[in-house]
C-alpha cells in the first residue's frame, strides 16, 4: 500500500471511529431523555386558576412600565446585573418579563432587569412578554410577592413596600407604627451610607417587636430609639431597648425617656462599650447594649444590675 493510501485509509479509519462516538453520544442523550408524566396528588387540591391563561405577545421593551411603589429601586447591584445580561445576550436563556395591562400601558410585575437590558441592548428591538390579567395595582403587587418571595436578591425591605402595596395587614401596621414612632423604614441603605436618625431597613425586627408585644407597646420602643438619636435603628437596638423596658430584670429600674437619656449622654460609645462588653463577658452584643444603657439610664437609687 502507497504511503497515500495508508494516510486515506487512516482517514477513514478515523471518521469511522468518530462517527461511533457521535452515535454512542446520541444514544446516551436519548436514554437519558424522559417525558412528562403526571405525579400522584392524593393529599393535594389542585389550585383553581381565577384569571384566563396567559398570553404572549412581542412589545418594544421602551414601552414597558414599572411601579416603584413595590418594585425594586435599580441599585448599584441591579445595574451590574443589567450590564452583564447584556453582555450575555443569549434567546436560549432569555426568560419573557410577566406583564399586565393597566390603563397606562403593560405593567411588568416580573423581570425588570431582563427588559431594561432588552431596551439597554442596541441590536435588540423586541422582546416577547407573558401578559397575564392582573387588573388592580394590588393583585400586581400580590403577583410581585409570590414571583419573588423565595428568591435569595430579594430583601426584606423591598418585600415590605410590595406586601404594604398589597395591602398585606402586617405590613401597614408596621408602617402605622413606624410613623408614629418617627421610623422611617428605608428600601435599602443609603448610597452615600449617611443616615437619618429614625432611619432603619431592619423592618423584621420591627415586625417582630410587634409580634411580641403589640403595636403600642412597639411604638414606644421605637420612640425611645429616636429621642435617643439611633442611626441608624438595627435590630440589636431595638432588641436591647425591648428587653430594658419589658424584662423583669429591668423594667422596674429604667423608663423610656431613661433609655433615650442614656442613648443621648453616651453617643457613639454606647455602641463601642457594648462592643467590649460583649467580647469580654462572651454574650451577644445586643444583650450587652441593653446593660451599658441600663448602667447609665436607671433611676437614681436603684440597684446598678
Amino acid at each position: 500500500m502507497t504511503e497515500l493510501g495508508s494516510q486515506a485509509f487512516r482517514q477513514a479509519d478515523d471518521r469511522y471511529v468518530a462517527a461511533c462516538h457521535a452515535a454512542l453520544a446520541e444514544a446516551k442523550a436519548a436514554s437519558a431523555l424522559r417525558g412528562v408524566k403526571a405525579i400522584n396528588l392524593s393529599g393535594v387540591e389542585a389550585g383553581a386558576a381565577e384569571t384566563a391563561p396567559p398570553a404572549f405577545e412581542w412589545v418594544d421593551p421602551g414601552t414597558l412600565l414599572i411601579d416603584e411603589g413595590y418594585q425594586r429601586n435599580l441599585s448599584e447591584r441591579s445595574i451590574k446585573l443589567v450590564r452583564k445580561i447584556c453582555a450575555r445576550w443569549d434567546w436560549r436563556r432569555f426568560k419573557p418579563p410577566v406583564c399586565a395591562r393597566t390603563e397606562r400601558g403593560l405593567e411588568v410585575i416580573d423581570g425588570q432587569h431582563t427588559a431594561i437590558a432588552a431596551c439597554s441592548h442596541p441590536a435588540v428591538t423586541t422582546i416577547p412578554v407573558m401578559v397575564v390579567e392582573a387588573a388592580s395595582r394590588t393583585e400586581r403587587a400580590h403577583s410581585f410577592i409570590g414571583h419573588n418571595r423565595d428568591r435569595l436578591n430579594i430583601t426584606p425591605m423591598q418585600m415590605h413596600f410590595a406586601a404594604a402595596a398589597a395591602g398585606d395587614e402586617d405590613a401597614l401596621t408596621i408602617d402605622q407604627v413606624c410613623a408614629r414612632a418617627g421610623v422611617r423604614v428605608r428600601r435599602a441603605q443609603p448610597g452615600n451610607g449617611v443616615w437619618a436618625i429614625g432611619d432603619t431597613v431592619a423592618v423584621r425586627a420591627v415586625g417582630a417587636l410587634i409580634n411580641r408585644r403589640g403595636a403600642m407597646r412597639a411604638r414606644i420602643v421605637l420612640e425611645a430609639l429616636v429621642k435617643g438619636r439611633a442611626r441608624p435603628l438595627t435590630a440589636g437596638q431595638i432588641k436591647a431597648v425591648e428587653t430594658l423596658l419589658h424584662d423583669e430584670e429591668y423594667r422596674e429600674d429604667i423608663d423610656a425617656d431613661g433609655v433615650a437619656n442614656a442613648m443621648l449622654a453616651l453617643g457613639e460609645a454606647a455602641e463601642q462599650e457594648a462592643a467590649v462588653f460583649a467580647a469580654t463577658h462572651k454574650t451577644p452584643v445586643w444583650k450587652a447594649l441593653a446593660i451599658v444603657l441600663y448602667r447609665k439610664g436607671k433611676r437614681r437609687g436603684r440597684r446598678a444590675g
